[in-house]
């Protein structure tokens, strides 16, 4: 069974930016697509971004077109979200995610097999 684990969540002020990783535990040759979540207190699991693993086609949350870029490194086994002008509204816990047996749309949670433990983003006004 594949693992995910996160790194890369911090404490940045509005406007700034902040990288997170996600690290596989051994090769994805299963993986047809990772995706980016995030939670905020009180608030559901949401989409933000996701990557198929070997097409390398993106898909993101409109709130954050244009300032999230969501990358894959195949040979490292790496998913990253790059995150720039980040706002307070930003701010949650981010899930990394991959899809291992396809169910439905890259932006639904629950077509997600594995998650990483999460890592958390706070953005200060």
């Amino acid at each position: 069974q594949v693992q995910l684990v996160e790194s890369g969540g911090g404490l940045v002020q509005a406007g700034g930016s902040l990288r997170l990783s996600c690290a596989a535990s051994r090769r994805t040759s299963s993986v047809y697509a990772m995706g980016w979540f995030r939670q905020a207190p009180g608030k559901e699991r949401d989409f933000v971004a996701s990557i198929t693993w070997s097409g390398g086609r993106t898909n993101y949350k409109d709130p954050v077109k244009g300032r999230f870029t969501i990358s894959r490194d195949n040979a490292k086994n790496m998913v990253y979200l790059e995150m720039n002008s980040l706002k307070p509204e930003d701010t949650a816990v981010y899930y990394c995610a991959a899809v291992t047996s396809y169910r439905g749309t890259y932006d639904d949670p629950a077509n997600f097999q594995l998650w990483g433990q999460g890592t958390q983003v706070t953005v200060s006004s």
